[in-house]
């Protein structure tokens, strides 16, 4: 049976990850999951990840969690937008999380990106989770 939210699941593993202290999970690879890691890397929420291929055509991705004095860099990840209702926001309506503390993560006609990145693109887009 085919997943309905790669996305979601890959959001739960990371948060049932640093919620069992693991030091890495692993999920199933794509280039939106890429993408959006490739932003938590970069904001400073993960330590970074990992691409492997398993045979020709499947491959895995391990992520190497964050902790910062033996508690979990992510305290709250969340999906917003969800296969049966989707969330796009203008650049103006961009709700910050939780006062300027968190970030969404975008999906823009210029690619997967924080919300502080689409605010000085001016860009808007497709709300895919916040991570605080």
């Amino acid at each position: 049976m085919s997943m309905t939210d790669p996305l979601g699941d890959m959001l739960a593993r990371i948060r049932n990850g640093q919620r069992a202290n693991k030091s890495s999970i692993t999920s199933p690879a794509s280039g939106l999951r890429m993408n959006v890691l490739e932003v938590l890397k970069r904001e400073g929420y993960i330590r970074g990840y990992s691409k492997a291929d398993l045979r020709p055509g499947v491959a895995e991705l391990t992520i190497e969690l964050k902790y910062h004095e033996g508690k979990p860099v992510i305290t709250e990840i969340s999906r917003v937008s969800k296969p049966g209702r989707r969330v796009y926001s203008k650049i103006a309506d961009l709700p910050r999380v939780a006062n300027g503390l968190g970030i969404s993560i975008l999906s823009t006609p210029r690619g997967v990106m924080s919300d502080a990145e689409a605010r000085t693109a001016n860009v808007g887009g497709e709300v895919l989770c916040q991570v605080f």
